[in-house]
């Protein structure tokens, strides 16, 4: 609930009236209005992306097609073995069974739903956006969901617009409304209401909103709306993000699940009408079709592929790392390329003042006065190199703050470069102080100081200054120049503007030392080890970058300035992100060009920033990378946030992600292929056999005793020769995997089925199934139907440990503990299950001894069988999974 119904209203009013009606004041809230207004108009949080209530977890998880196949088959069995049976052969065991086979299956979904519900909350919490805050007459920082209504906040340069705010006071404030109103452009912001006619409540100049973000300068606001109220709230409760950004695991998913379907689609109907022509029985038929249908189907796939997920961002919590999106983590182990910014990420965030120089060269306290009366009465950006400058100037100089008095300040920006202080001494002599990138510094002054004198500045001196600092940019220092304007006087209206930044004298410059991170190289190198390419992005100069480059042992393979991708096409920038790696002087919004364009070409494009300026990238890329240092609306944009300086977690992040994968296609194609394997079995075996080869019940069994086993996955290893490699979805794979492997169990299938009806069952009941009748025929088709159900359940469980690896199974790579416990547990449940009640009532039978002689041969055979296809299909395809 807003305390202003009409936005209009409010942007009209003067400060001091909004203040009025909120009964609050430019020192804020009292803490026993904040409890009172909280309960009056609600917290700050959006209700949008409501929690998935349990009751609806529960419908979803035991909702499927499978367990509804289940019931169909559940009710079925009910009617047939008690409804309409007769009083003495009643028997509620089969129904019993079925029930425990959906109970089973919902359970464990349902069990993994809501665990990864809460491990996906409890790490998104741990990411804090923050804002300043007056409370109680002092200047609090806040997180976002503690704002209530009337709170004045303050805000500078990176900060997010933490609710709907009336803005009291603004200096050079631009705010990016892209999220609301998809401007691409920022607008400008002010706290006075000049009489205009708007088109929407946003083109408001006094008023900004949730959702938005502050590109530069600085403001004081007051809140007039939280949560749900806010325009953002409404927005997002009505409308779906349909603009998502699609990234490479959302297509994988999307096409993986698409080939199943088309592929159920078209095998189910045809052994449904095949059996029902060769048998007769359409009503069996029809189940039999659903069931394979199910077979084919692997119906354990959310939960294993979030298992993983959240299995692999809980494990990269324990290195540091904070993973929003746990889809992200498949997307870090497919990243081919990385684009990282430089300074901050690359670099240390400890910036060191390591000179402060005048125009001849010379260290000059006076420059590092200069400099500290800029950055100590500024209240923008939070600047490194500012909080450099001031513990330099409190450690050399002897500064009393007293005796200067802060008139203005003139905020910095990215289109200009520079900020500007304006301070006034207790001899009244008023001084605009601006730093700023030497170039722009050079073009606003007209003047250098010099050995205490004022000199025009001249081509002689521009040339030199750029001279002297190329050679400490080549020693990878970054330098800031400084320029002074004595008593300086608006040009146009009543107070200062940028552009009375002008006719300035050049003082000095500033050099700092911005060191690579410890462990920057070996992360590049480990990265690059691991087939990911790392490109460096950075808005920084030429020669700051190739000296940070040198430092960190990379190799510059080509080089674009931003002034060079302004003039590309699509087509030329396209191909020049292929062959450079190194990106300088680049604008906030072409590095999201560059992004967009490697993504384009078919990269998993990863993007590591910190800055403002890298949000645009952080939200385009298939894995946006921050770090807990970085500005709020970076560590907003980003899917995972590293909470620890070593960018060895970059590598780590990497093998968690291909490990993950790993394990999601472990089950996806050696279920595929096997089920596929089945369903050409049953294809077969229809052209010969005058029965069903298994029960539909007995099919659903099979494949849920498998499926559970398969649950043990996620805590499979994988090969460390497959983790160097990155790794996508590609859905055609999962296709030709299904045609290489499927056939190859049929052949051990039909030789089964060859044993058992020819054999096997003929010595086990002592006539052929042509010569048997009556309860004799019927134990031949239970028998037929338990030596297939034993043997597929050991050669899909074996198969399943061969196609795990690239190696030999079981000798050169092995399964992890719980993995080789789980599968054994269930390949022996499924061998005993025969031999108890619970199988009779499943119309299976005990087995003979000759079954199992049968079993072992078939099993080494298709093993060998399986290896000798498998060399041949990475042959072919370079890759087993």
């Amino acid at each position: 609930m807003a305390i202003f119904q009409d936005y209009k209203q409010v942007a009209q009013q003067a400060p001091q009236e909004v203040l009025h009606t909120l009964q609050t004041s430019m020192h804020g809230l009292t803490a026993e209005q904040v409890v009172s207004l909280r309960e009056q108009y609600g917290s700050n949080k959006l209700t949008y992306h409501h929690k998935t209530p349990l009751a609806v977890q529960v419908v979803q998880a035991f909702v499927t097609p499978f367990t509804m196949v289940l019931v169909i088959l559940g009710i079925i069995s009910f009617l047939t073995d008690y409804v309409w049976a007769t009083p003495t052969t009643r028997d509620l065991t089969g129904t019993l069974i079925i029930a425990l086979m959906v109970i089973a299956s919902g359970t464990m979904t349902l069990i993994q739903s809501v665990k990864s519900t809460n491990a996906a909350e409890n790490l998104q919490s741990m990411v804090k956006v923050t804002v300043q805050v007056w409370r109680n007459q002092q200047l609090q920082e806040l997180t976002l969901d503690e704002l209530v209504v009337g709170d004045v906040v303050k805000l500078a340069a990176g900060d997010m617009i933490p609710a709907d705010l009336r803005l009291l006071q603004a200096r050079d404030l631009f705010v990016s409304q892209a999220a609301l109103t998809g401007e691409s452009y920022p607008v400008e912001k002010q706290a006075h209401y000049e009489n205009s006619n708007y088109e929407d409540i946003t083109d408001y100049p006094t008023l900004a909103f949730m959702g938005s973000n502050v590109v530069s300068g600085t403001a004081v606001g007051v809140v007039i709306a939280v949560g749900s109220a806010t325009r953002f709230g409404k927005v997002t409760q009505s409308i779906t993000d349909n603009k998502k950004n699609q990234t490479n695991f959302d297509i994988g998913i999307s096409q993986t699940s698409w080939l199943l379907i088309k592929f159920m689609a078209v095998m189910a109907p045809i052994v449904c009408v095949l059996n029902g022509f060769t048998k007769g029985d359409w009503g069996q038929a029809i189940l039999f079709g659903l069931s394979m249908a199910v077979g084919l189907t692997p119906e354990m796939l959310p939960v294993i592929v979030t298992t993983n997920l959240v299995r692999g961002a809980l494990k990269m919590s324990q290195s540091g790392t904070i993973v929003k999106n746990v889809n992200a983590i498949q997307n870090f182990g497919a990243m081919d390329v990385l684009c990282t910014d430089k300074t901050g990420t690359l670099t240390q965030d400890q910036i060191i003042l390591e000179y402060h120089y005048d125009a001849n060269h010379q260290e000059d306290d006076n420059i590092l006065k200069y400099a500290y009366l800029n950055s100590r009465f500024q209240t923008g950006l939070n600047n490194l190199m500012d909080k450099a400058i001031i513990q330099a100037a409190q450690n050399e100089l002897q500064i009393d703050d007293s005796q200067y008095q802060k008139i203005d300040e003139l905020p910095f920006d990215f289109s200009r470069r520079r900020m500007s202080t304006i301070v006034q001494e207790n001899n009244g002599e008023v001084e605009m102080v601006t730093k700023g990138a030497i170039e722009e510094m050079l073009s606003i002054s007209n003047q250098v100081l010099t050995q205490g004198q004022v000199e025009p500045l001249t081509t002689q001196w521009h040339q030199q200054i750029l001279q002297q600092v190329a050679a400490l940019n080549h020693d990878g220092l970054r330098v800031l120049g400084l320029a002074v304007k004595n008593n300086p006087q608006p040009q146009v209206g009543s107070e200062l503007s940028v552009a009375d930044e002008a006719q300035m004298t050049f003082l000095g410059y500033l050099a700092f030392l911005d060191p690579p991170k410890s462990t920057a190289a070996q992360a590049i190198q480990a990265l690059h080890d691991h087939g990911t390419e790392v490109k460096i992005i950075t808005g920084d100069n030429l020669l700051v970058t190739q000296a940070v480059c040198r430092n960190l042992g990379f190799t510059v393979n080509n080089l674009l300035t931003g002034a060079q991708v302004s003039q590309l096409t699509t087509e030329e920038l396209a191909a020049a992100v292929e062959k450079t790696n190194i990106f300088v002087k680049i604008a906030p919004d072409q590095k999201a060009q560059i992004v967009q364009a490697l993504r384009t070409n078919g990269h998993v494009v990863g993007f590591l920033g910190d800055g403002i300026n890298d949000a645009p990238s952080l939200k385009i890329a298939d894995v946006g990378i921050s770090v807990d240092t970085a500005v709020d609306i970076a560590k907003q944009s980003a899917a995972i946030v590293l909470l620890k300086k070593d960018l060895m977690i970059l590598e780590q992040g990497v093998i968690t992600g291909r490990q993950t994968f790993g394990n999601i296609m472990k089950y996806i194609k050696a279920t595929c292929s096997s089920n596929f394997g089945n369903m050409f079995s049953v294809l077969c075996a229809s052209a010969f056999l005058p029965f069903l080869p298994m029960q539909p019940m007995q099919l659903l069994l099979l494949n849920l005793i498998y499926d559970l086993s398969c649950l043990s996955i996620p805590w499979d290893r994988m090969d460390a020769q497959y983790l160097k490699t990155p790794r996508k979805w590609e859905a055609q794979s999962i296709l030709s995997f299904m045609k290489f492997f499927g056939p190859t169990s049929s052949i051990f299938d039909i030789t089964t089925f060859l044993a058992l009806y020819w054999f096997i069952c003929p010595q086990v009941i002592g006539s052929s199934f042509s010569a048997a009748s009556g309860a004799t025929r019927q134990q031949f088709i239970w028998l037929f139907n338990s030596g297939w159900f034993v043997e597929s359940l050991w050669t899909q469980t074996l198969v399943l440990h061969a196609l795990r690896t690239q190696k030999l199974p079981f000798i050169q790579s092995q399964a992890s503990g719980i993995m080789t416990l789980v599968t054994t547990f269930a390949v022996v449940v499924g061998s005993i299950l025969p031999f108890t009640k619970i199988g009779t009532t499943m119309h299976l039978t005990a087995l003979p001894v000759s079954f199992w002689g049968l079993l072992l041969i078939t099993c080494l055979a298709y093993l060998l069988l399986v290896t000798l296809v498998k060399r041949w299909y990475i042959s072919r395809f370079s890759t087993l999974l």
